[in-house]
């Protein structure tokens, strides 16, 4: 076999010339000054091939655009230490809690961790393609004076969005942490957990501790509690602040794995619930995801829990993408071939792949895309 795949047309795929027109008619509607990628990644442990698949994406269609439009293009890219570092549940109460890692690990050793675990693949990447990029934590996030303010904003009307934020409960989770030092719990799913402005700059939560019991903290634009948010409800309020950028020429898009392509569904629908229209919701880009033999997509943790097995033709590297046999740049390399053959046919980009196939497309020699005729 050669390391081209063979790939069914689609209706997108068949609309299209070239994998980038996806994001023509949003470049065209109002020329940017300035691109912007924005990939997201939870910092939870080393990455697997579907994360660095996004990533070398992220970073190809960044240089693929720049070419096309003569525009600078950049990559963000959103490291989540947001993401749950412990979870338990409370004897008395039944309620779930959760630290994330920005209470449980200290600044230097997060900081430690996106550096060993992701710059040196991102710096390769961005050395080989020449697309600069930047990376922000979701604490610097959160914290920023334009997220808060977005988020103040947002709340008048978070009732209109609700249910598609939440559509079981109603309940789009709002966590602040508990502010005791060396705590850091808070309600997992915010059952007890109450949030109303008492001026247009500070809103007021109260909530209760797995330890310490009923607390309260203030939010205001440029000070005040941690700001977590559950999934749907923070790419709610990210994608609002980037709709307004403070850069106002710049255009970002959203890069995601296609797992995301049901769950951005809820976020339209809750963007427009608050006042957006449908030209004003943000550019996204769905990219390939890689699934196992039944379909599912691969996932590091149910393998690791035992709930599912390593794919047939797999191998160890694609849950822990350190265990590559080689270097960050023959990786980066490798990644790029690949990513080179998913965006020169849209048949080729817009479908999901197995492991077993990343696998041999990552192995193969010279790799090369055919089209089906």
């Amino acid at each position: 076999m050669t390391a081209h795949p063979v790939s069914p047309n689609t209706v997108l795929a068949n609309a299209l010339l070239r994998t980038e027109d996806v994001l023509t008619p949003r470049i065209l509607a109002t020329p940017p000054t300035r691109i912007v990628l924005v990939v997201g990644t939870q910092i939870n442990g080393a990455p697997h091939c579907g994360t660095s698949l996004v990533q070398s994406l992220a970073f190809a269609m960044a240089a693929r655009l720049g070419d096309r439009f003569g525009i600078r293009t950049d990559v963000l890219f959103s490291a989540l230490d947001n993401a749950p570092y412990q979870q338990t549940t409370d004897p008395l109460s039944g309620h779930r809690y959760q630290r994330a890692y920005a209470q449980a690990v200290d600044e230097q050793t997060l900081t430690g961790l996106i550096d060993a675990l992701y710059e040196p693949l991102f710096t390769a990447l961005s050395q080989r393609l020449g697309v600069p990029y930047d990376v922000q934590t979701y604490t610097q996030q959160q914290a920023g004076e334009h997220f808060r303010r977005t988020w103040l904003r947002l709340l008048p009307h978070l009732d209109a969005a609700r249910w598609w934020l939440a559509p079981s409960t109603g309940t789009p989770h709002l966590r602040v942490p508990c502010p005791q030092p060396g705590c850091g719990w808070a309600e997992k799913h915010a059952e007890r957990t109450r949030v109303h402005l008492t001026d247009p700059e500070t809103a007021t939560v109260a909530a209760v501790c797995l330890h310490h019991g009923p607390y309260q903290a203030a939010i205001t634009p440029t000070a005040g509690a941690y700001l977590d948010l559950a999934t749907l409800y923070r790419n709610l309020v990210k994608e609002l602040a980037l709709t307004n950028p403070q850069d106002g020429g710049t255009l970002h898009v959203m890069v995601k794995g296609g797992d995301w392509l049901f769950g951005s569904l809820l976020i339209d629908e809750a963007l427009q619930a608050v006042g957006l229209t449908r030209a004003q919701l943000p550019a996204r880009l769905f990219c390939p995801q890689v699934v196992t033999d039944t379909g599912a997509k691969l996932s590091k943790s149910l393998i690791r829990e035992g709930h599912a097995a390593l794919p047939t033709g797999a191998a160890d590297w694609m849950l822990d993408t350190r265990q590559w046999p080689g270097n960050v740049t023959q990786y980066a390399d490798q990644l790029l071939a690949l990513t080179e053959t998913m965006l020169s046919e849209p048949r080729h980009f817009f479908r999901s792949y197995s492991a077993a196939e990343i696998g041999r497309m990552m192995t193969a020699p010279a790799p090369r895309s055919i089209s089906v005729p």
